[in-house]
């Protein structure tokens, strides 16, 4: 049996790393709850809700999931309802859809509202965009895009976005084609090295106030299991860049060492960013084959 939350818990106090995530009004810490990690399997309810429950309890406010991550979705739902109506309330909610078409990306819309136990997501991406033949087929007559603007419209979704770390030039020219509310990708300090998206993706989205999330912060946790950095100074570096960065937890204890990172934030200097930059750059490869070749 889970250790339940107060029905109606007390609203946590701002914290002094609080930020807006772009133009959003939503207000986010530095540390967010990623889909993956123990939430990316399958038939592991009682590691996995433990995990969403501490998060909570913590203040976490965005939460990342997506129905390609197995059981993440149902995940979240069981908590949700463990922690009570009041907790759905205090967080920002994103799931993604991966299908291109306009009633595939619905179907998937509805299957995630049921599996969450909510009737609305804060926000609602399209996921994982590789080629420039994708964003065709989601502008196109019957795209994912008419499904985003019936969803808002209908207020089954407040907020739209896009989700990649292929390749950056796909999430430029989706931004430039529609005005998204917030894009997620990769940012850590083996980026620059090839197809960077912190050349490129983050200033566009600062420039449009486009809220910023951060992932692949931690290299899949190959980068601290090389001994190369330190868990906070990734997140610290991914964040002095980002509103805020997901990362995937397997347990309690990796939720509450990440949130106190969060906590402890403070942006990186030019020389820092610089100088984990360069301690990286021999192996920058090994941390970003989620890229495209070039």
């Amino acid at each position: 049996m889970h250790r339940r939350l107060a029905a109606e818990p007390p609203e946590a106090a701002p914290s002094p790393v609080e930020r807006p995530l772009g133009r959003t009004g939503q207000m986010v810490l530095p540390f967010s709850l990623g889909g993956e990690g123990v939430l990316r399997t399958t038939g592991r309810s009682r590691e996995a809700v433990p995990v969403i429950l501490e998060a909570l309890r913590l203040g976490v406010r965005y939460c990342d999931t997506a129905p390609a991550y197995q059981q993440s979705q149902d995940y979240y739902g069981a908590a949700l309802r463990e922690a009570g109506s009041a907790s759905r309330r205090s967080i920002f909610l994103a799931s993604k859809t991966h299908d291109r078409t306009r009633d595939g990306s619905l179907r998937l819309l509805d299957n995630s509202l049921k599996r969450l136990g909510t009737d609305y997501l804060d926000l609602w991406q399209l996921h994982d965009l590789r080629d420039l033949v994708e964003l065709d087929e989601i502008f196109g007559p019957g795209g994912a895009i008419e499904a985003v603007e019936h969803a808002r419209a209908d207020g089954r979704v407040r907020f739209a976005g896009i989700t990649g770390h292929y390749d950056p030039a796909v999430l430029v020219h989706a931004m430039r084609r529609y005005p998204f509310d917030n894009v997620l990708c990769a940012i850590n300090p083996a980026d620059r090295a090839q197809l960077s998206f912190l050349e490129t993706v983050v200033p566009l989205a600062r420039r449009l106030q486009i809220g910023l999330v951060g992932m692949k912060v931690l290299g899949a946790g190959r980068i601290v299991a090389d001994g190369l950095a330190g868990a906070f100074e990734l997140i610290r570096y991914a964040a002095s860049y980002a509103d805020t960065v997901i990362i995937g937890c397997w347990t309690v204890e990796e939720v509450r060492a990440n949130f106190a990172a969060g906590q402890r934030f403070a942006p990186m200097s030019s020389p820092e960013l610089k100088e984990l930059e360069l301690r990286l750059e021999p192996r920058s490869t090994d941390y970003t084959d989620y890229k495209r070749l070039t």
